[in-house]
C-alpha cells in the first residue's frame, strides 16, 4: 500500500495551531493526527481536526466555480470556468467602481485560516483596488484594547509557565474545548499541589474539573475583579514594592476600590460574599497564582473594562515577577512578523477609502450611502451564520443589485446568496507560514495533496485577480515563498536565528522566549513604562481612566426591555464546533446531536419546560428553535446556547445570531455576542 506521512500545520481560529501528522494513501488524505514531536502540541489533537478527511472530500465540498441561476438565498448553481468567473468578476467590480467608486466594493474575511500568507493575500488587492476597507474586530479587538492600554502590546507570559504555578485562574476561557493543550500543563502544576478555580457564568466542561467553580453574572467580571482589589488594597495583601516600581496610579486606583467591597460586589455578580473574599485570600497568598485570560469576558459590552481589570491583578502582588506566576491572553506579538509583506499597505498610495466594522455588516448593506455598498467578496468567512444580528445580515445579503463573489471550501449558508461562487483548497493543499496567538513557535507547512478539483489558495485567487485587473505591481507576482521571506525580514530578538530554510528544514521553531521568565522585566509597553492602573490614553479616548464597573449595556440603555426578555442569552462556542468550520459535517453534528438551550430548572419550571421539549427564545432581533436542557450547569436567569449551528439546520433557518445585537463594546469596536437578553417559551 502506498502510504506516506507528512507534517502539517492545523489553520484554524484557536490558540494551540497544533502540529499535524497526515497519512496520504493514493494521493488521499486518510487520517489526520497530531505530530508527537511538537513539544507543545504534544502529539494530539482535538477531535474536530480527525474528520479533516470528512471536510476535504465532503459531497458539499465546491470543486469548481459556479454562478447563480435562481434566485438569492436558494442556493442553485451552474458551472462555469474560471476564466469566465474572473471575467465576470471584473466586468461586475469596474462597473460598480465606474458609477459608484471604489468604495463601494467591500472585502470580508476573517479567521477561516491563520496561515498568514492565505489569510492576508486578499488585503492588498483590494488596497489596490481602492475598495472600502474592513474593520476585523470579531474575536478579539476589544480584550487587546483593554490589555493595550494597561500592559502594553499583546505581549503575556508564555502559557508553559504555568507548570510552576499553585494557584492556575481560567477565567473566562472554556479551556477544555477551546486551548485544550494547556490542560496538560494545568494538569503538571496540579500534581505539584496547585489549585485550579474557574470563573465562568455556567458550568462548562472545563469548570467541571476545577478545584473551585466561581459561578458570576454575565457582564460583572469587572465588578469581581474589583472586589478582589478591594480586599487585597484593605488587607494589605499588596507587594509595595513592586507596585511603587512598576505601576502607575497607585493610590488614585485604591480610592476607587472602596466604593468595591465584597457585600455590593456580591449583590453585582451574583458570588457570595464568603466565595469573594476566599478567591481573593488564595490570590493574595499564592506563592505564585497565574491567569489564563479567555475572550469570553470581552464579548459584551463591558469587555474592554473587564479584560483591563483583571490584567491589573498580577501587579498588586508582585505576580508577574514570581516563576510560574503572572497572566497570559495573547501571544502574537512576540512573532514580531513584517505584515506589510503581505498587506500590501503602500498600494493605498494616496487613497484614504472609508472603513467599514465586520460586526455591522448588515447595517452596511441595508443602510449605507454615499456610495453603497454594491459589490460583495467574501473569503474565508461565513458572515451569514457567524455575524451578529443576523436577519438585518441576510436582508442586505439578498439585495439584487448587491452583487457578492464567495471564495469557499464548501456549500455554507453564505453561498446560498452568492452571485459567483469559487472553489477554495483547504490548508492541506497549499503552503503557508503559521504563527501562533496562545503558544511560542513559529510553523511552515507544504502541501500534502493536490488540491481537490479546481480550488484555488487565496494567495493564487488574488495573484490571478490581479492580472484580470491589470495590476502590474511586482507585489502581485511574488510565490508564497518570496511573501514568507518578507514575512521573516524584519531583524528580531524572539526570531534570532530563524528564516525559511530553517523553517522549512524543521517545519517548526521555537521562538527565543523564556519559558519561565518575565517578559516585564524591562518594563511595560506603555507611555509612562509601567502597567497602567490609571490610564492617560483612555482619558483623552473619551473612557474612564480607572477600572470601573458598568452595567450591561442592553440593561441600562432600556431597563424595560427586562420586563419582555427577562433572560440574559450566552453564545459560547459547543465543544465540537469552531465557529461554523466543522457544521457542515455528519460526524461532527451527531456528536453535537442537536441545537440545544441549557435552562436552569427554575426558569423552566416558571415557564412548565420540560428536558428535550423544543422551546422558541426571542427577542426584537429574531426567533430560534432550540431543544430545552434542564440543567443545574447554568444559573437562574441565565441561558446558554452553545455554538454554532448552521442557520440552515434551524428553524425558518434563524440561527443563534438571529438574536445577538450588533451593538459594539465599550473598546476595540468588538462584539457583544456573550449578551442578549431573551425571553423563552414552549
Amino acid at each position: 500500500m502506498d502510504e506516506q506521512k507528512h507534517l502539517s500545520v492545523c489553520p484554524h481560529d484557536c490558540p494551540d495551531c497544533c502540529s499535524l501528522l497526515v497519512t496520504v494513501q493514493q494521493g488521499r488524505v486518510v487520517s489526520v493526527d497530531g505530530n508527537p514531536e511538537h513539544p507543545y502540541t504534544r502529539g494530539f489533537i482535538c477531535g474536530k481536526m480527525h474528520y479533516l478527511p470528512e471536510r476535504i472530500y465532503s459531497p458539499l465540498r465546491i470543486k469548481t466555480p459556479l454562478k447563480r441561476i435562481g434566485k438569492k438565498g436558494e442556493g442553485a448553481f451552474q458551472p462555469i470556468s474560471w476564466e469566465e468567473a474572473l471575467n465576470e468578476i471584473f466586468e461586475r467590480f469596474t462597473g460598480i467602481i465606474r458609477r459608484f467608486g471604489a468604495e463601494a466594493v467591500l472585502p470580508f474575511s476573517y479567521g477561516g485560516t491563520l496561515g498568514l500568507i492565505n489569510r492576508n493575500a486578499g488585503h492588498a488587492f483590494f488596497h489596490r483596488l481602492g475598495a472600502s476597507r474592513l474593520m476585523r474586530t470579531i474575536c478579539s479587538t476589544t480584550a487587546e484594547a483593554g490589555w493595550d492600554y494597561t500592559i502594553g502590546r499583546g505581549i503575556s507570559h508564555d502559557p508553559e509557565c504555568m507548570v510552576d504555578s499553585d494557584l492556575i485562574l481560567l477565567w473566562g476561557i472554556n479551556a477544555a474545548s477551546t486551548n485544550v493543550h494547556i490542560l496538560p500543563l494545568i494538569k503538571e502544576a496540579r500534581h505539584k499541589g496547585a489549585t485550579l478555580i474557574v470563573i465562568d457564568p455556567y458550568r462548562n466542561k472545563t469548570a467541571k474539573i476545577a478545584d473551585i467553580h466561581i459561578r458570576l453574572k454575565p457582564g460583572t467580571d469587572t465588578a469581581l475583579a474589583l472586589g478582589i482589589m478591594h480586599l487585597l488594597t484593605r488587607n494589605r495583601w499588596i507587594d509595595k514594592d513592586y507596585i511603587e516600581r512598576w505601576t502607575y496610579g497607585f493610590d488614585r486606583l485604591e480610592k476607587k476600590l472602596e466604593s468595591y467591597p465584597p457585600e455590593r460586589v456580591s449583590e453585582i455578580t451574583g458570588v457570595p460574599e464568603e466565595h469573594i473574599k476566599d478567591l481573593a485570600r488564595r490570590y493574595a497568598h499564592a506563592k505564585a497564582p497565574f491567569i489564563r485570560l479567555g475572550m469570553g469576558m470581552s464579548r459584551q459590552s463591558g469587555g474592554g473594562m473587564a479584560v483591563r481589570t483583571v490584567a491589573c491583578l498580577p501587579a498588586l502582588v508582585g505576580a508577574f515577577e514570581k516563576r510560574g506566576g503572572g497572566i497570559t491572553l495573547m501571544t502574537g506579538s512576540f512573532f514580531e512578523l513584517n505584515m506589510e509583506a503581505v498587506g500590501g499597505e503602500s498600494l493605498l498610495g494616496d487613497k484614504n477609502p472609508r472603513t467599514i466594522n465586520m460586526i455591522s455588516l448588515g447595517r452596511a448593506l441595508t443602510d449605507l450611502d454615499d456610495p453603497p455598498v454594491q459589490g460583495l467578496f467574501v473569503y474565508h468567512s461565513n458572515p451569514a451564520a457567524v455575524v451578529p444580528n443576523q436577519g438585518l445580515v441576510v436582508k442586505g445579503l439578498m439585495r439584487e443589485d448587491l452583487f457578492t463573489v464567495v471564495h469557499e471550501q464548501m456549500h455554507t449558508d453564505t453561498v446560498d446568496y452568492a452571485d459567483i461562487v469559487l472553489p477554495a483548497t483547504t490548508s492541506l493543499e497549499h503552503a503557508d507560514l503559521y504563527k501562533s496567538y496562545g503558544q511560542c513557535y513559529l510553523q511552515w507547512a507544504e502541501p500534502v495533496i493536490p488540491p481537490v478539483g479546481e480550488a484555488k489558495s487565496n494567495h493564487e485567487l488574488f495573484s490571478l485577480l490581479s492580472q484580470r485587473f491589470g495590476f502590474d505591481d511586482p507585489f502581485f507576482r511574488r510565490s508564497e515563498d518570496q511573501i514568507a521571506e518578507g514575512l521573516l525580514e524584519p531583524e528580531s530578538p524572539f526570531r534570532e536565528g530563524i528564516d525559511l530554510q530553517t523553517l522549512k528544514q524543521k517545519r517548526f521553531v521555537r521562538l527565543n522566549v523564556e519559558r519561565f521568565g518575565n517578559p516585564f522585566r524591562n518594563g511595560f509597553f506603555t507611555p509612562s513604562g509601567k502597567l497602567e492602573f490609571y490610564s492617560e490614553r483612555m482619558k483623552q479616548h473619551g473612557l474612564p481612566p480607572l477600572p470601573e464597573y458598568a452595567p450591561p449595556a442592553e440593561v441600562s440603555e432600556d431597563p424595560s426591555l427586562l420586563k419582555r426578555y427577562p433572560l440574559t442569552l450566552m453564545t459560547p462556542p459547543a465543544h465540537n464546533f469552531l465557529n461554523t468550520s466543522f457544521g457542515s459535517l455528519p460526524s461532527i453534528r451527531s456528536l453535537e446531536k442537536h441545537p440545544t438551550l441549557i435552562i436552569h430548572p427554575t426558569d423552566a419550571l416558571s415557564r412548565e419546560i420540560q428536558n428535550g421539549e423544543e422551546v422558541r427564545v426571542f427577542n426584537d432581533r429574531g426567533e430560534c428553535r432550540l431543544t430545552a436542557l434542564v440543567s443545574e450547569e447554568t444559573q437562574p436567569g441565565v441561558v446558554v446556547a452553545e455554538s454554532i449551528w448552521r442557520p440552515r439546520d434551524m428553524y425558518n433557518h434563524c440561527g443563534i445570531n438571529g438574536l445577538t445585537s450588533d451593538r459594539e463594546a465599550d473598546m476595540g469596536h468588538g462584539p457583544t455576542f456573550h449578551f442578549s437578553l431573551v425571553q423563552v417559551e414552549k
